[in-house]
């Protein structure tokens, strides 16, 4: 009358199928016996092979029964012949599973072929599309090259155009501070000056805030109003007057609130 709920379904905790011990009576042969080799997982379930299997055993057994008696010679000749016969087509049936299993193995091999075909092709595209995506870098790399070689060749040649003549020019100092873009306020690093080196030195160092010796002779010089916090209680407003009157002001607070309520 008591039931249990598990986490487990059947199929994960089912075993194997439990094969009880049996008796065989003196003097039969039950045809289950014939059974007795298949076992779970081989052979059981049974399927269509299985079942033809058996189909075969008992025609075989039924064909055993049609055997003639070896009481004289005719009869030995007779079922050596229809022995002969059986044996012939047992070796025919035996070819045509050799057949079978031969059909299946080459099925089995095609798809490996295939497979192995397949996966040969992928690794080839795969290897051609490495290659390709190396030479589009190369050349983007080579174009960027050029541009930048060609923007070089454009900046000397304004340079010289500038100055065709050969003439010298003597430097016009009022001009480079006028123009807040010459090279004194903002000079070119391919020039050779490079803003961003040695930027530390612009960086303040104080001997009081960068060590401990400092922050704490820094602290004794200050004096104690600085360290030491002093906080004034808030006087309390006073709602009345000296004659004991309510305020004006205190009445409109009042009254204010009530509104805002």
């Amino acid at each position: 009358t008591l039931g249990t709920q598990t986490d487990y379904r059947d199929g994960e905790a089912q075993t194997d199928p439990y094969s009880p011990e049996y008796v065989v009576p003196s003097g039969s042969v039950p045809e289950l016996l014939t059974l007795a080799t298949l076992t779970w997982g081989r052979g059981l379930p049974a399927g269509l092979a299985e079942v033809e299997m058996v189909e075969r055993a008992r025609e075989k057994r039924a064909w055993e029964a049609t055997l003639p008696a070896m009481d004289n010679a005719s009869q030995i000749v007779k079922r050596r012949k229809m022995m002969d016969e059986m044996e012939r087509k047992e070796w025919a049936f035996r070819e045509q599973e050799i057949e079978k299993l031969q059909e299946v193995r080459l099925e089995v091999l095609k798809k490996l072929l295939r497979r192995r075909e397949e996966n040969q092709n992928e690794l080839d595209a795969k290897r051609l599309d490495d290659h390709w995506q190396n030479h589009q870098k190369a050349k983007e790399e080579k174009i960027k090259k050029i541009q930048h070689d060609c923007a070089l060749m454009l900046r000397k040649l304004i340079a010289k155009r500038k100055n065709v003549m050969g003439k010298l020019e003597r430097r016009d100092i009022i001009k480079e501070y006028t123009d807040f873009a010459s090279q004194t306020y903002a000079p070119l690093s391919r020039i050779g000056y490079f803003p961003d080196n040695h930027s530390e030195r612009y960086v303040v160092k104080n001997f009081y805030l960068n060590t401990f010796a400092g922050l704490c002779e820094l602290e004794a010089s200050l004096p104690d109003s600085v360290t030491h916090v002093k906080i004034k209680a808030p006087k309390p407003k006073y709602t009345t007057t000296k004659t004991g009157f309510i305020r004006r002001s205190a009445r409109l607070e009042v009254e204010l609130a009530q509104v805002h309520q």
